[in-house]
């Protein structure tokens, strides 16, 4: 049965934030990362989650429901916004920073990254957050569509120095598709939901990147 994302709460203020026991994986990424066409791609559909050409368009925690895997992906809202005031920004760092602190089935936070740049101070910093909390981090590559295999290599081969960790980040492209199904299962098992991968060699999960 294909996965189906189904938008369940969206939360804008500490007051409405309540622990949900569920198994959560947490996407973040800078406000222009393409977390929005990432989601609609993961649902198959166009408008589930709003795409603006204003960065900054995600201004809550927004919930969709997993289905058949009764896990959620938490979209939060992007950081390095410019167009906004100091007090906003402000009140969705604390909205985030509670968010990470008290879900007790946060199971990982997929930083998106924007395969086009070399690594950001600001992408930098939430990384570093994330690993300070002690939850588990999972690096994805963005809009993989919009520069040569090359040039992917290269960036990835630099985060992967930078994050220290034994395999490269996994590309993506919302507009293409590109590792759209290897996303869904790694997605899937870092909720608990799905089996741990063989341990025989295999394909990178970088594949096509």
């Amino acid at each position: 049965m294909p996965r189906q994302l189904i938008l369940e709460q969206t939360i804008y203020t500490l007051e409405q934030l309540e622990p949900l026991d569920a198994p959560q994986v947490a996407l973040a990424g800078r406000s222009n990362v393409g977390k929005s066409s990432l989601i609609n791609s993961l649902a198959g559909r166009k408008g589930l989650a709003k795409i603006s050409s204003t960065p900054g368009k995600t201004r809550s925690l927004n919930y969709y429901r997993v289905e058949p895997d009764a896990f959620y992906l938490v979209d939060l809202p992007g950081y390095g916004y410019a167009r906004c005031s100091k007090t906003e920004r402000a009140k969705w760092a604390r909205l985030i920073q509670t968010y990470l602190k008290i879900t007790p089935r946060l199971e990982a936070v997929v930083a998106l990254l924007d395969s086009r740049l070399t690594p950001q101070k600001n992408d930098m910093d939430l990384i570093a957050y994330i690993r300070n909390l002690g939850i588990t981090l999972i690096p994805i590559l963005t809009k993989a569509d919009k520069c040569k295999q090359r040039e992917r290599a290269k960036i990835q081969q630099q985060w992967q120095r930078l994050l220290d960790t034994p395999t490269l980040p996994m590309c993506v492209s919302s507009k293409s598709g590109m590792n759209r199904d290897k996303l869904w299962e790694l997605l899937a098992r870092t909720a608990g939901v799905a089996p741990a991968p063989s341990l025989e060699s295999g394909p990178d999960p970088a594949e096509n990147s």
